[in-house]
């Protein structure tokens, strides 16, 4: 017969993770701040952290509950964006500047989301990396 397959169910919409992403909010009262976004085409990791760069907390869209290609989506980005702007209030922040690396979709609805929170923006940096020459090309075939 073979093992039994037992299935649970999980209550819940379609986001589940908002709620246990809100519950872990550092204790640190920050009123000045950097966030880190890494937009990928898979992905969309949001890290806010100090003036001096410590990391006090982190999303993605992965971790909010999106699934394969869902995660690399602006709306995924902007849930993300939401859920640190939350955690920002909650420490007491004021004002971050943002610096932002990668090429993906949620990039610019990730800082929309998380300025909508109320929170000053000072700077926007863009760090994304760029060659300058790439690999050396492979030698000519000789027939």
């Amino acid at each position: 017969m073979g093992k039994k397959r037992i299935i649970k169910k999980r209550g819940g919409s379609d986001v589940s993770g908002t709620s246990r992403a809100l519950a872990r909010v550092p204790k640190k009262k920050v009123a000045v701040g950097r966030l880190y976004i890494v937009a990928t085409f898979n992905n969309t990791i949001l890290t806010l952290a100090d003036g001096k760069g410590n990391a006090l907390i982190a999303a993605s869209s992965g971790a909010l509950g999106f699934k394969g290609s869902r995660k690399s989506t602006p709306f995924a980005a902007a849930k993300v964006g939401e859920i640190i702007g939350d955690k920002a209030i909650q420490m007491g922040m004021k004002e971050t500047s943002v610096v932002v690396k990668g090429v993906g979709a949620g990039r610019e609805s990730a800082i929309r989301a998380f300025a909508g929170k109320g929170i000053n923006i000072t700077a926007i940096v863009d760090h994304t990396p760029v060659p300058h020459n790439g690999p050396r090309p492979k030698k000519a075939r000789r027939v």
